[in-house]
């Protein structure tokens, strides 16, 4: 009890000096619990809606792919006939069945072509009204569909566009466009996440989504009572005596949650993020329990004297720290919750919408948040308790603070270099490596090695980095640089665990930014060598393109050629026997001008003739095939040919790698005109002198359709920046908490710095420092511990960077590309967050009392 007692106090009497490590448990915590909050109220939100969407039991194609397929390749889904409606009611079991039909290769613009669709990447869709609908919408306003010119559209999709009753829309699928008025306006009774949904009269949807009267993509099955859907789906499969697909709810929904897999990698990506705060959260602690332990050596040694045990030392400092992370993590799970709400806010902006109402917060959550808040607390506590329980009694005669170690010291530099070094070896392996598998495991390896060697090595850096920097930086401040370097040298343990802390969060900021740097340089560099088009066409949701937008470009003035892409599923028997699914790439010739293949052997020009294909090299030793042997091509929705390989190409290029080509006339032999699959891309070439007037007409062609766009080599090359500058943005972000937690712990060294050092500021002060000359030195300090740190990460990351870029180069990735002007970005402005965080402390010291901090003991 007296322990407890002891702790109790201490920590209320010290309540200033532990804020900053609360607040670093704080939002380590916080980001957790929020991670967690904010995924399962997704997965809830998602749950729902598959739940209300999903009859009893549904009936599709058998090739119907719940991830899109060849269906939506040819932009339009599979179907069955209406005559499967009937065969189903007659199962036993059945109290209804109703034909349903159901795309996403649509896209609805208003009367000024602008898509109404999501732009987070959530699908438009469009299909029938039925009853099944009716179970999970409210018409709200207006009426269903009742003929070819009219629509009803989701009440989300509406109220974000300003849609109303009257609106005329256009919905372009491959059949055609439907131009319809809106009819009525159905809301929700779930969350909608974000699809943008327009619905039309049955026959409507037939003909203008599916090409052809009397067919449905799914046949929703509602049991009679008492039947369960397992039992349901058993009558319905005898009845049917075919292989149509059937799927219970509970199947339709694990097969819809698999395509939001998307959620599980937020998930994960964004917990290791608030490892690594809890992991620069500890040195805060640290720093804060040792600093404390420091200057209480005095009143430690008098307990001592008294008659307190070492155990007893050590855990009254570990009750401190038990205090401190049940205080953090309580306050960390409350701003969890709100943290989730702020990320729904934040998501609703950009167009996935999520409702408070499903708000998930399980009980599992709490339990987390407060297990990893108390439990890291007082982990990090323990060396300093330890060290606290080996104060003698004779400190209590000696001056605050303990001597260091040196035998010590000695040790953990030498675990630190002999870690350090393996870390270097493991990054050379990697580097080193001949497959990219192997040299990810080294890579691994040598970033958790290096790390962990220069924490542990971090005091010994820190004598001979502090000084260097001093030299360039502080020696122009006169004796304020000099002293505030002697303060940074004067405990390297406290500096080296201070500057640690940043250093993580920079290692991540400047390996990835290699990382992504070199990708950006080598894809330009390898369109610069390979592709040879002028101008690429594609959707930017991975939609065909419907054969009126094709028209259109085929049309444009200035074109030398326009190249078909076509992307067919097959199975590949090769001559040993082995058979694998593979997708083939059936282009036009004028494909061999817009994409430039480096031929190993054979002609791939002849690989463009009857029956005929080329496949890579990689492809061929794996097979041991060659120019002239046969491959079997089992056409997914088509039939088999018999291809014989004209051609060879080598794969050492990182744009179409490792594809095969044939011919789409070949293509054509094997495969109906209503199954063949429409472009997934396209190709343009100018004629010569006209590239800009061919970009112009190329864009104006697509006005009516704004799901495509036309973009020059340029365009592309920019594009790609700019998707690696968002997510590495987006990491970056993510980031940020650790560098805030680092930052913190610069602020609570130098506060408790301030504090440690309150006599030795009043006698500088008495014999004539200045407040503005204390305050400069306090910042420098401040300054030179943050440029150590920024150093050390960013050399550190560099190296982690390069190595990751040499096992790029396996892939297709060559050029590696330091990103200076982001490195030396990074560098200065750690030297402002170290002016930033020494606002306060140097506040602090500069208002000190001279007389009152000279009698201080």
């Amino acid at each position: 009890m007296t322990v407890w007692k002891t702790s109790m106090r201490n920590f209320f009497a010290h309540k200033g000096r532990m804020a900053l490590s609360a607040v670093a448990v704080l939002l380590s915590v916080a980001f957790v619990c929020g991670t967690l909050v904010f995924t399962d109220t997704m997965n809830t939100t998602f749950d729902k809606l598959f739940a209300a969407t999903s009859s009893d039991v549904t009936v599709s194609p058998k090739d119907a792919d719940d991830q899109g397929g060849q269906g939506e390749q040819s932009g339009k889904p599979e179907s069955l006939p209406a005559s499967v409606v009937q065969q189903v009611k007659k199962a036993a079991g059945v109290k209804s069945a109703e034909g349903g039909v159901s795309s996403s290769s649509v896209t609805v613009v208003d009367t000024h072509n602008k898509n109404m669709g999501s732009d987070n990447g959530a699908p438009t869709i469009a299909g029938n009204w039925g009853t099944n609908d009716a179970r999970t919408m409210d018409i709200t306003s207006g009426h269903a569909p009742r003929g070819p010119t009219e629509v009803m559209v989701d009440a989300d999709t509406a109220k974000k566009h300003h849609l109303k009753l009257g609106d005329e829309l256009r919905t372009i699928a491959v059949s055609g466009d439907l131009r319809a008025r809106i009819s009525g306006i159905a809301t929700f009774k779930v969350t909608n996440p974000g699809a943008a949904v327009v619905y039309f009269d049955t026959a409507t949807a037939q003909k203008g989504l599916l090409g052809a009267p009397g067919l449905f993509t799914h046949i929703s099955v509602t049991a009679q009572d008492g039947i369960s859907d397992t039992q349901l789906k058993q009558n319905v499969a005898g009845e049917l005596h075919s292989t149509y697909k059937l799927q219970t709810q509970k199947e339709s929904e694990a097969a819809n949650k698999s395509n939001v897999g998307f959620l599980d990698v937020m998930k994960y990506a964004m917990l290791g993020f608030a490892g690594i705060a809890f992991l620069v959260g500890i040195f805060l602690i640290i720093n804060t329990f040792s600093m404390l332990v420091a200057q209480r050596t005095r009143e430690i040694g008098l307990m001592r004297a008294i008659g307190s045990s070492r155990k007893q030392i050590n855990r009254s400092v570990l009750v401190e720290a038990l205090l401190l992370g049940i205080f953090g993590s309580v306050l960390g799970v409350a701003a969890g919750v709100g943290l989730a709400i702020g990320l729904m806010k934040l998501m609703g902006s950009i167009g996935m919408d999520l409702s408070t109402d499903d708000l998930t917060v399980k009980w599992t959550t709490p339990a987390i948040g407060l297990l990893l808040g108390i439990v890291v607390t007082v982990v990090a506590a323990y060396v300093p308790a330890r060290r606290a329980g080996k104060i003698s009694p004779m400190a209590a005669l000696r001056d605050a603070g303990t001597p260091a170690d040196g035998k010590a010291g000695w040790i953990r530099a030498s675990i630190g270099l002999v870690l350090t070094g393996g870390g270097a070896a493991a990054l050379f392996a990697a580097a080193q490596a001949d497959k990219a598998s192997e040299g990810s495991l080294f890579l691994a390896a040598g970033v958790f090695f290096t790390l962990i060697g220069f924490v542990v090595i971090g005091p010994l850096l820190a004598g001979v980095v502090v000084r260097a920097i001093s030299a360039l930086v502080l020696r122009m401040f006169g004796p304020v640089g000099r002293m505030a370097e002697r303060n940074a040298l004067r405990n390297p343990r406290r500096t080296g665990a201070t500057g640690s802390a940043l250093m993580i969060g920079l290692a991540l900021v400047a390996c990835l930014s290699v990382v992504g740097s070199s990708m950006v340089a080598s894809a330009t560099d390898e369109l610069d060598r390979s592709v040879g088009a002028d101008f690429i066409i594609q959707s930017s949701n991975g939609q065909p393109v419907v054969p009126q937008a094709e028209k259109a470009l085929r049309a444009a003035p200035g074109i030398e050629h326009i190249t078909s892409y076509k992307y067919p599923d097959a199975k590949i028997t090769s001559p040993d026997g082995t058979t694998e699914d593979q997708g083939i790439s059936a282009t036009d010739p004028s494909y061999m001008q817009d994409l430039r293949r480096e031929t190993v052997s054979g002609d791939l020009k002849a690989a463009y003739g009857t029956n005929a294909m080329s496949v890579g090299d990689t492809y061929a030793d794996k097979h041991h095939v060659k120019v002239g042997d046969t491959l079997s091509v089992a056409f997914k929705g088509g039939q088999t040919a018999k291809l014989k390989i004209a051609a060879i190409t080598s794969d050492d290029s990182n744009v179409d790698k490792e594809a095969m080509y044939t011919s789409i006339t070949t293509l054509s032999q094997y495969m109906s005109a209503d199954k063949m699959p429409k472009n997934m891309i396209m190709f343009g070439k100018a004629k010569d002198g006209q590239e800009d007037a061919a970009y112009a007409a190329l864009k104006k062609s697509l006005d009516g359709y704004p799901q495509y766009k036309v973009q020059n080599q340029t365009d592309f090359k920019q594009e790609l920046k700019d998707q690696i500058g968002q997510l590495l943005n987006i990491v970056y972000g993510l980031l940020a908490l650790a560098i805030i937690v680092a930052v913190l712990g610069v602020v609570n060294t130098l506060a408790l710095s301030v504090v440690e050092r309150t006599r030795e500021i009043g006698l500088m002060r008495a014999i004539g420092m200045s407040r503005r000359q204390l305050r400069r030195m306090i910042r420098l300090e401040s300054v030179v511990i943050a440029l150590f740190g920024a150093l050390l990460g960013l050399g550190l990351g560099m190296g982690w960077g390069t190595t990751a870029q040499k096992l790029l180069a396996l892939e297709g990735l060559k050029v590696l590309e330091i990103p200076w002007p982001t490195i030396i970005t990074v560098f200065v402005g750690s030297a402002f967050v170290g002016l930033f965080a020494a606002l306060v402390p140097a506040f602090r010291a500069g208002r000190m009392n001279v007389l009152n901090a000279i009698a201080t003991d």
